[in-house]
């Protein structure tokens, strides 16, 4: 099944079961859904469209949580973390640390870079490779030390 068929019988699901919390979640994600599908009068959405979408509503909460935190509102920071774990939930899971540094690796090697000055290029090749199974923040943070930065 799809990530767009997923999302609506999830939403179905949790609101049989009058999970607010969980629906709230859903609700934000089908709307972003229709958003992306608006832009080209779509019926459905591709997963790779999903995906897209999704990593995006993950970096707004995410970033949404820090906000409120740093405010000192845990109760708005609360409720970010439970759409945050709904979609992350559909998210397929990003490779791991040391997985990551293997890609990394790998890449450096494959462009000869040796200076902190060339990581726009490894960071290139990393995620033209591996867009969809990586931290790009996370591949930045490895690629910069190994580069010695």
């Amino acid at each position: 099944m799809s990530i767009f068929d997923t999302v609506n019988e999830q939403l179905k699901e949790a609101m049989k079961a009058r999970d607010a919390d969980r629906t709230r979640g859903l609700r934000g994600i089908r709307a972003a859904f229709i958003v992306e599908m608006k832009a080209d009068n779509s019926n459905t959405l591709s997963d790779e469209r999903c995906i897209k979408a999704l990593r995006s509503l993950a970096k707004q909460r995410k970033d949404s949580i820090e906000a409120y935190t740093a405010a000192a509102r845990p109760d708005l920071a609360l409720a970010e973390q439970q759409e945050l774990d709904v979609i992350e939930g559909l998210l397929p899971k990003l490779a791991d640390e040391a997985t990551t540094t293997a890609w990394v690796q790998e890449a450096i090697a494959a462009a000869g870079a040796t200076t902190p000055k060339e990581l726009g290029k490894v960071l290139g090749l990393i995620m033209k490779a591996h867009k969809d199974e990586l931290d790009g923040t996370l591949a930045k943070a490895i690629a910069t030390k190994l580069l010695g930065g």
